[in-house]
C-alpha cells in the first residue's frame, strides 16, 4: 500500500513518521511532481497537480473538517474524499464558542476597556433566559458546542440543513425554518460547512431577522459572511458586536476594518486546530479499513460529493 502525503503549509516530517508508525508495511511519501501513484492520499489544500498525477487514488483524506476547498478540485475518479470527524477538534471548538459567549454575555469586553483607562466599574448582571444562542450547523462540531452552551444553562436552538433531534436543543431544519430559527436569536454561532447554498448566508437580510442588539460568532468560514453588512449593522447599532476567527482572505489584510474595530473581536483561525496526533489515528484506522474492503458507509466522515460536505 502506498500513501501520498500533500499538505501545504505544513512540516512534512512529523507527520510523515507517525503516519508510518501507524501504518507499519505501508510506503507514505511526501509528495513532489513526478512521484509514484499513489493508493491513497492525506492531503491539505493540495495544488490541481498533484489529482491530475496521482489517477490511481481510492481514497483521499483531508486532514480537517473543511472540505470546501478540496471539493472544488478535479479529483480523480472513483476516489472517495474523507474528512477529519473530531480528532480532538470539538472540544476545542466548545470551549472557544463558549469563551465567546460568556465574554459578550458576562460584558467582559467592557470591563477590560475601564481596566485598560484605569476605571473601576458594575455593570448590570444580564439575564441569561434573554440571550438565546442559535448554532448553525450540527454537525459533529456544532452539536458538541450546543451541548456545552447548555451546561451554563442558555436556551440553546440549533439550524441545519436537515432534520437533527439533540437533547435540551430546540431544533429547527431545512428553509421553510430557518427565518423562524433566527428571529429566536441572540446570538448567532456560524458552524455550518461552505457550500454553494451557505455562502453568504449571514447577510444583511438574514442578520436582520436576529433579535435586536443580537451579537455574532463566526468559526465556520469566511465566505458565511458578508463583512460590509455586518459592519454596517454594527455601526448602525442593529448588531451588538462579533468574534470572527476565520476570513475570506487569511491572513485578514493589515487595512482590514475588523482589526480596529472596537466591537469586533478577532482571532487567526486558531478556534480549533488539528492535532496531530489523533488526527494520524484516525485517518490511518480509516486508511486500513478502506483497505480491507469496508463498505464507504462504514467509514466516518465520508464527503456527500451532491451536499459538498
Amino acid at each position: 500500500m502506498r500513501v501520498a502525503f500533500c499538505c501545504t503549509d505544513t512540516k512534512a516530517q512529523p507527520w510523515l513518521e507517525g503516519l508510518r508508525a501507524a501504518l507499519p508495511g505501508s510506503v507514505v511519501e511526501d509528495w513532489s511532481p513526478g512521484a509514484s501513484c499513489a493508493d491513497y492520499a492525506v492531503v491539505w489544500a493540495p495544488p490541481q497537480p498533484f489529482f491530475d498525477e496521482q489517477t490511481t487514488l481510492k481514497g483521499i483524506f483531508n486532514i480537517g473538517a473543511g472540505v470546501d476547498a478540496l471539493v472544488k478540485s478535479r479529483l480523480p475518479a472513483g476516489a472517495a474524499v474523507v474528512r477529519l470527524d473530531d480528532a480532538g477538534m470539538s472540544v476545542q471548538m466548545a470551549e472557544y464558542v463558549c469563551h465567546a459567549v460568556i465574554r459578550h454575555f458576562r460584558q467582559f469586553d467592557g470591563y477590560e476597556a475601564d481596566v485598560a483607562g484605569g476605571k473601576w466599574s458594575y455593570r448590570k448582571p444580564l439575564d441569561r433566559a434573554d440571550f438565546s444562542i442559535g448554532v448553525m450547523g450540527l454537525g459533529v462540531l456544532g452539536e458538541r458546542v450546543a451541548l456545552a452552551l447548555k451546561q451554563f444553562e442558555f436556551p440553546v436552538l440549533g439550524w441545519s440543513g436537515s432534520a437533527k433531534a439533540i437533547k435540551g436543543v430546540q431544533c429547527f431544519s431545512g428553509d421553510d425554518r430557518f427565518q423562524l430559527f433566527l428571529a429566536s436569536v441572540r446570538i448567532l454561532v456560524c458552524l455550518l460547512p461552505l457550500t454553494p447554498e451557505t455562502e453568504n448566508i449571514m447577510c444583511r437580510a438574514n442578520l436582520t431577522q436576529l433579535m435586536p442588539d443580537a451579537y455574532v460568532i463566526n468559526v465556520a468560514r469566511g465566505a458565511h459572511l458578508v463583512d460590509d453588512d455586518l459592519l454596517a449593522l454594527i455601526d448602525s447599532g442593529r448588531l451588538a458586536g462579533a468574534t470572527l476567527d476565520v476570513f475570506r482572505q487569511e491572513p485578514l489584510p493589515a487595512a482590514h476594518p475588523f482589526w480596529s474595530h472596537p466591537k469586533i473581536t478577532v482571532t487567526p483561525h486558531t478556534s480549533a486546530r488539528t492535532l496531530r496526533a489523533e488526527s494520524i489515528a484516525q485517518i490511518a484506522a480509516k486508511i486500513m479499513s478502506m483497505h480491507n474492503g469496508a463498505p464507504l458507509s462504514s467509514i466516518a466522515g465520508v464527503v456527500d460529493a451532491k451536499k459538498g460536505y
